[in-house]
């Protein structure tokens, strides 16, 4: 099937009680057993829910993986993930990422004796130099927040191979719908469903999907144990987003391929990071591997002055946490999103206070460019 007729359809059938079309929501904690050991499958919603079910077999066929995982954030997926390791594990990492992933590596896993190394993923040789005895896992982001860089998962899924590592990819700028790291060599692909699945700004959740069966027994154990499940509101809010994914990423990927034109042109700006641009360092490579550039920019200024007065006077875009949503925002990385990544190492990475980050909603293409430029003005 197609992809949208999969986001619309998998997983999906007429409730068998009502022959209603749309799933219902299972608000219930617990489940009937008619006697010991005899129920249909369900005995308490943090360990399986019908309403999650169904979203997780939809996700899975989205991502061409087997098996989804459906948990109360992005973050708390990638801590299951972790957590499926022990004392002395290393992991590699991709070292231009989220600030939540950064903080939860160094501020909370490393309390537990996992090791992190940190390295620019885009050049393959990298991660092989970075591999110890001790390595288990291998996490990347691509396209990276906030810069955008790209690594090239097939080559780097050949590595993980080679030497029997697992390789989990952070998929959240690019969705299912432009990106799919399994079909790529990945073992696991991690999404935080607040963004573009989601889409509307409503929701927190987060998905891994894999094609292992002994990472799903692992996993469903970790999850079961902790308890970071999504509830089963979220989970058919986020059923209904994400059949409006395809139709939503391609307007997002449009409206900020213009706008990085725009933003390339203009005297204002002093650099743009966007992986459609041909000025982009892996260009190619994102051609390659993906099937669209999303609808994330970022970009400099001059200087911090610059950016004050710019994030004060737009009227569209709005300055706040976050991204993916119909509606279009303004971030400044550095005080926001990646805070608490240290200021030296920001600034090593590129993160500098100049830094801007535009998540392009789906509002006229028009009013947005206007609404930059009076900003810049």
């Amino acid at each position: 099937m197609g992809f949208s007729t999969d986001a619309i359809h998998a997983g999906q059938h007429p409730d068998p009680s009502t022959n209603a079309i749309i799933p219902p929501i299972h608000l219930t904690t617990t489940f009937y057993q008619e006697e010991i050991g005899k129920h249909k499958g369900y005995v308490y919603t943090r360990s399986a829910n019908p309403t999650r079910d169904i979203l997780q077999k939809n996700i899975a066929a989205l991502e061409k993986g087997s098996y989804a995982l459906a948990f109360s954030s992005g973050v708390s997926a990638i801590h299951a993930l972790t957590s499926t390791l022990k004392a002395g594990d290393h992991i590699i990492v991709s070292e231009d990422i989220y600030g939540g992933t950064f903080r939860l590596f160094e501020q909370v896993m490393k309390n537990f004796e996992l090791s992190f190394t940190f390295v620019d993923s885009t050049k393959v040789e990298n991660v092989e130099a970075a591999v110890r005895s001790e390595t288990k896992l291998v996490f990347i982001e691509t396209p990276t927040n906030p810069l955008l860089l790209i690594s090239d998962i097939k080559a780097i899924a050949e590595i993980c191979k080679e030497k029997n590592l697992i390789l989990a990819v952070d998929n959240t700028f690019m969705t299912p719908y432009f990106q799919n790291p399994l079909e790529l060599g990945a073992d696991v692909v991690i999404h935080s469903a607040t963004k573009y699945l989601g889409g509307h700004s409503d929701l927190l959740g987060g998905v891994l999907v894999f094609n292992s069966d002994e990472l799903l027994n692992k996993l469903s154990f970790v999850q079961k144990s902790i308890g970071s499940v999504l509830s089963p509101f979220d989970s058919w809010l986020l059923l209904r987003s994400v059949k409006t994914l395809a139709v939503r990423m391609d307007r997002h990927n449009y409206n900020a391929s213009k706008i990085a034109d725009f933003l390339l042109n203009n005297n204002s700006i002093k650099k743009v990071y966007y992986p459609g641009l041909s000025s982009h360092p892996q260009y190619e490579l994102a051609k390659k591997q993906m099937r669209g550039f999303g609808g994330i920019i970022s970009f400099e200024l001059h200087d911090f002055k610059q950016v004050k007065k710019f994030l004060t006077n737009l009227k569209i875009f709005t300055l706040a946490e976050s991204l993916g949503g119909v509606e279009s925002l303004v971030c400044h990385p550095a005080t926001m999103t990646h805070a608490s990544i240290p200021k030296e190492r920001r600034e090593k990475l590129g993160i500098s206070d100049n830094l801007v980050r535009l998540s392009v909603g789906i509002e006229d293409l028009e009013d947005l460019i206007l609404d930059i430029e009076q900003a810049l003005k």
